[in-house]
């Protein structure tokens, strides 16, 4: 490990090799913590690890689902992502015209997907828990070895849900141990949107940066047409999603988190990826910039650019002052797949009556079938979550009248990857690697001063968190 002393290189990519392992638990161990409590979750992302029982087969509380009757009330746990309240009114509206004896009650239970969370691993164990909750790609798995979620297969299987239909990244996202854990809904991949006018007056090609070296080469032609107090590109911070993007950046530096449970913050490639965040902020040819509402910021033309949610497209199309272009995160030196998934699904509640849970299932196939998810991912910018409606006219037409619709999609397809186990799968761990990224975006600090911090509170979190429970 390079000295604390150490300073970050001045170039942009300065990759090299010699990663080593800092610790090496075991994968099947590791795999097989049911029993963890709620205080030693794990969190987990996308492309979570999918192993079957002893004998190679997958196994869940079997329930005669013939033999059930549907409740007649059931409530959903939504923070309706990307302002979609009352879309998903009309949804419940038009499940209704189907099935009026169920009744649907959609509670507000959170701004955002943490808070939903939160407020699920407090509700454990009393009268207060939903039938349907979010279940998104940071805490999925923590509600599952909480034993707070049934797995959908064998509802949906009796119910006739096509699950092959689905897109299989998607689904396959909240597999564990052959079973899966939740459907998909408002699923999306970080995007590259652009200012086409800026863009324009800098005499920039109309389509986004091809990599960050370039990028950051077009920044002071950039600065040129933008407010003193902007920056060329705007990029938040914050739980769950520093190192959401951060994640692209090191993959396209050959560099990982960690390579499966072992950390590799201490390689060359991860040393670097971290100073290069560092520079984007703070270094000669800084070009990034951060603000309460990057989202806000960016229509108004005080960032020229910003990377964001698909599940934002939407909004940008509709208050942005000038025409949105929209392309695939940057690449790095080294090809490959290199954006990661995310967003959430919807899970059902296992501490609830087999009556509900038939309900809930009922609606949650509804939720996510082809019209739905067209109508969704049309209203939003998420992404469709079934390859009927990928490929469907409802879908197609609006790429054909609005381009920018297709980027996220052709991303997924071309461009996605699992997000690193470190990061997902440890106790806190998303938080801990934000805290880290915080002080290279907000101090300009060094990656040999940081990483190694954060590398020792995700070991800790390992030996607290799940080493006893091995």
């Amino acid at each position: 490990m390079p000295s604390p002393t150490s300073r970050r290189p001045s170039g942009l990519w300065t990759p090299s090799r010699g990663a080593r392992a800092t610790w090496t638990p075991s994968r099947r161990d590791v795999l097989r913590i049911g029993g963890v409590g709620a205080a030693g979750g794990l969190v987990a992302a996308c492309g979570g690890p999918s192993v079957g029982g002893d004998d190679g087969t997958a196994t869940s509380d079997a329930t005669d689902w013939s033999s059930v009757e549907p409740a007649s009330k059931i409530t959903w746990w939504s923070n309706h992502p990307g302002n979609t309240k009352e879309l998903e009114e009309s949804f419940i509206a038009a499940f209704n015209e189907e099935h009026p004896d169920i009744e649907v009650e959609l509670v507000t239970a959170g701004a955002n997907y943490d808070e939903i969370a939160q407020r699920f691993q407090a509700a454990a164990g009393t009268d207060e828990i939903p039938d349907l909750v979010g279940a998104s790609d940071v805490w999925w798995f923590r509600y599952f070895v909480n034993g707070q979620i049934i797995p959908v297969d064998d509802v949906f299987e009796f119910l006739e849900v096509d699950t092959s239909d689905f897109v299989e990244t998607l689904y396959s996202d909240y597999e564990y141990e052959g079973l899966h854990y939740a459907a998909p809904y408002a699923r999306s991949t970080p995007l590259f949107y652009y200012n086409k006018d800026v863009w324009a007056a800098a005499g920039l090609p109309d389509r986004g940066p091809e990599t960050w070296e370039e990028l950051q080469e077009w920044g002071p032609a950039i600065r040129a047409h933008i407010p003193a107090d902007g920056a060329p590109l705007g990029l938040s911070i914050g739980p769950s999603w520093s190192g959401w993007w951060y994640s692209n950046i090191s993959w396209g530096l050959g560099a990982q988190m960690s390579d499966e449970w072992t950390v590799t913050l201490d390689s060359e490639e991860s040393l670097a990826a971290g100073n290069f965040v560092a520079e984007m902020y703070h270094g000669e040819n800084a070009f990034a910039g951060f603000g309460t509402d990057t989202n806000a910021d960016f229509q108004a033309g005080i960032f020229a650019s910003l990377i964001g949610s698909t599940g934002s497209l939407t909004g940008h199309l509709e208050l942005a002052q000038f025409e949105l272009g929209t392309a695939y995160l940057p690449d790095g030196p080294v090809a490959g797949p290199n954006v990661p998934t995310g967003g959430t699904g919807v899970a059902i509640a296992k501490d609830r009556t087999p009556e509900q849970q038939l309900a809930a299932a009922m609606f949650l196939a509804f939720l996510s079938d082809t019209d739905r998810t067209a109508e969704f991912s049309s209203a939003t910018g998420y992404m469709p979550v079934r390859t009927s409606a990928i490929d469907g006219d409802v879908m197609g037409a609006l790429y054909e009248e609005t381009p920018q619709f297709r980027t996220s999609v052709d991303q997924l397809q071309e461009k996605t990857r699992t997000q690193d186990w470190v990061r997902v799968f440890t106790p806190g761990g998303d938080q801990i690697i934000t805290d880290g990224i915080e002080q290279l975006v907000l101090n300009g600090a060094n990656a040999e001063d940081v990483w190694p911090d954060v590398t020792t509170k995700l070991e800790r979190a390992y030996s607290e968190n799940i080493e006893p429970y091995l």
